[in-house]
């Protein structure tokens, strides 16, 4: 998940608690080239106030505009963007393609209420949770079971009934600050990823001034002893400052982080490996968890540029891809 979704959620609830009807629309299904993929989500209020992107604009439009004169009244709609040509060229959707959308038409009941504050939860990263909506009854009933399975895609459709899975919003941790962090800060948000520093110098976080970021002032290695990190966390030091970065590597192998990297050249990195067994407690499997050197290998010399290798190579971890099928 994104932290575009987590906000539609986030405004969800606050409006259902206020007593407001609302409209969950969910991408289902991408046909041709669409911004975004299927699992998107977008919330609204009949007054045409939203949260949320469905395509980056021209499908949204088209959504708004039918739901403000009253359409989607129902309790579950399918609708597909852009299938005639006219349509496609009106909403200027990219290479043809075909958006089919989920609209959910809820009232602000405990039901429901129950049901949203679970999928904020599970975009908080503390569960996994497989969303499973009737399509075809009129009542539009839903529910919310554990997701079992570590893997695979996030909409599945059945002949009256889709599930969708809602899990965590990437989380970046940077385990201390530094140029090279902050870029990373930088870049990693507008991805729509939660990032959170770490870095118990008072000179350094006053220093830092990224909008939405997360700082806590303590040792990276502490906040990931706390639970600091879930399945969809990615670890990265970047300080080379040993006291910093190796004691967040002792403790960032023991979680669940999907990506574990450390900065510095092959010599060091190869120094710190040897130091990390002999002296960290860590086994050879525990070393190679960990990227060293972190990201990927660009010939990067600035500190933006290593930081757009380090993302990168978040990136593709994140999505299952091998470095030589890049």
């Amino acid at each position: 998940m994104r932290d575009l979704d987590h906000q539609v959620i986030t405004q969800a609830l606050a409006w259902v608690r206020d007593g407001h009807p609302i409209w969950l629309c969910t991408v289902l299904s991408t046909y041709g080239s669409a911004p975004r993929g299927p699992g998107a989500m977008l919330v609204a209020r009949r007054d045409g106030q939203y949260v949320g992107s469905l395509s980056g604009g021209c499908v949204e439009e088209a959504f708004l505009e039918e739901l403000i004169v009253g359409d989607f009244d129902r309790m579950v709609t399918l609708r597909r963007y852009g299938e005639s040509r006219e349509e496609s060229r009106r909403l200027a959707l990219p290479c043809g393609g075909v958006l089919e959308v989920l609209i959910e038409h809820r009232a602000p009941d405990a039901a429901w209420l129950v049901h949203l504050e679970a999928l904020y939860q599970a975009l908080q990263g503390q569960r996994r949770l497989v969303r499973c909506v009737d399509v075809d009854v009129e009542a539009g009933a839903f529910l919310a079971r554990e997701d079992d399975v570590a893997e695979g895609p996030c909409v599945v459709r059945r002949p009256a009934s889709v599930d969708i899975r809602i899990g965590p919003v990437l989380r970046l941790l940077l385990a201390g600050l530094s140029p090279v962090a902050e870029a990373c800060a930088r870049f990693a948000q507008a991805l729509g990823h939660e990032v959170i520093v770490c870095d118990p110098r008072p000179e350094m976080c006053e220093g830092f001034s990224v909008d939405r970021v997360t700082v806590v002032p303590q040792l990276p290695s502490a906040f990931i002893a706390a639970g600091g990190c879930h399945a969809a966390t990615a670890v990265v030091a970047l300080t080379h400052d040993p006291r910093i970065d190796d004691l967040a590597m002792i403790e960032a192998v023991r979680t669940e982080a999907f990506y574990i990297g450390v900065m510095g050249s092959r010599r060091t990195s190869d120094a710190r490996a040897t130091r990390l067994l002999r002296s960290g407690g860590l086994s050879q499997t525990d070393i190679d968890r960990i990227h060293m050197p972190v990201g990927l290998a660009l010939g990067s010399k600035t500190p933006a540029e290593i930081a757009l290798a380090v993302v990168a190579d978040i990136v593709r971890v994140y999505h299952g891809k091998a470095r030589d099928a890049l």
